[in-house]
């Protein structure tokens, strides 16, 4: 098991290396310009030589850590990393300018003081006098490009087309941009001439395909969960149901209440009555049978006539004196609890 583990670790260290080796390579040395009397300024104002590095790929790749040299010994193999590094300059961290996107370019100046920037260094450069440099990555063994540019008028530069090198008049100079930039040239020919083997049309063109794929597939999943959803809703009882049997159930307790109140304020109905009207409306309720009304039930006296008695005495012509003996029955009221 440990063995496997161990085996694992080392193919994705050495898959690491060689994507990281890949990108290095990418990185290039460009343009030099070793006397500059008249061309870019630093911070300061101070006109001096300078590298230009591009990235040739289509990809962000950072290139602190790595070394520029002009000491040809470096070139010995037997010569050991600590003493090469002594001989080279290392390009500082903390820059974001050493992250060179894709295509893009970024400008050391040379014969210079590190303390004032990330984007000097010390690399002596002689001004009319061929010169080699060297550009390592960061294991400092490794070297990338290398280029030995002539001896340079002043404010000529040393720049790269394709594979080959030229020697740049002052007024064609041009440094942190492409090179030999051509103001009549067509969109054909530059693409041709950045993407000459087309893959970067490729890619591109390969990219917008899927991308409309994956809009279409969004577009036609959301499509159905709406859809649906729409369906999962129809089946589901009306709401019109639920309203209706909620406002039946207000109306009952409304004409409950009611009953309840009357009763309460004539003092004259039976509980019977109470306990009849109150099943009588479960009733209509479960079976859902009965009409919604207005939900007021209005419970009347009814006159029996029993009173009258007393009325019909008064038609005597001589009135009667009740005496213990033969005085009316007049039938009482049994009191309604």
């Amino acid at each position: 098991m440990n063995s496997l583990r161990l085996l694992l670790s080392g193919i994705v260290l050495a898959s690491a290396s060689t994507v990281m080796a890949q990108g290095a390579k990418n990185i290039r040395l460009n343009e030099i310009l070793t006397n500059n009397t008249a061309s870019i300024e630093d911070e300061f104002g101070q006109r001096e030589a300078w590298i230009e590095l591009e990235n040739t790929s289509f990809t962000t790749y950072n290139i602190r850590g790595m070394y520029l040299t002009t000491d040809r010994s470096v070139l010995d193999p037997k010569m050991s990393v600590p003493e090469r590094i002594k001989r080279m300059s290392v390009i500082p961290n903390g820059e974001p300018r050493t992250q060179i996107a894709a295509r893009q370019h970024v400008v050391f100046f040379c014969n210079s003081n590190p303390a004032q920037g990330k984007l000097h260094l010390s690399l002596p450069i002689p001004m009319s006098e061929p010169v080699w440099i060297g550009f390592y990555n960061g294991n400092a063994v490794e070297l990338i490009d290398s280029v030995t540019v002539p001896a340079l008028a002043a404010d000529q530069s040393y720049a790269r087309h394709g594979n080959t090198w030229s020697i740049k008049s002052p007024d064609n100079v041009t440094p942190g941009i492409e090179n030999f930039i051509k103001t009549d040239e067509t969109k054909d020919a530059k693409l041709k001439r950045e993407d000459p083997y087309g893959f970067g049309i490729t890619l591109l063109a390969m990219g917008i395909v899927f991308f409309c794929l994956t809009v279409l597939f969004l577009f036609f999943w959301i499509f159905g969960v709406i859809m649906r959803h729409f369906d999962e809703a129809k089946q589901v009882q009306p709401i019109k149901v639920v309203t209706k049997t909620v406002e039946v159930t207000h109306d009952i307790a409304h004409a409950t209440g009611n009953i309840l109140q009357d009763g309460l304020k004539t003092k004259g109905i039976d509980k019977e009555v109470y306990i009849a009207v109150i099943s009588m409306a479960l009733k209509q309720y479960q079976d859902d049978v009965h009409d919604v009304e207005s939900g007021i039930i209005t419970i009347k006296s009814h006159q029996t006539g029993w009173s009258e008695e007393g009325n019909q005495m008064t038609h005597f012509s001589k009135p009667v004196i009740p005496t213990k003996h033969n005085a009316p029955q007049i039938p009482t009221t049994p009191e309604i609890r």
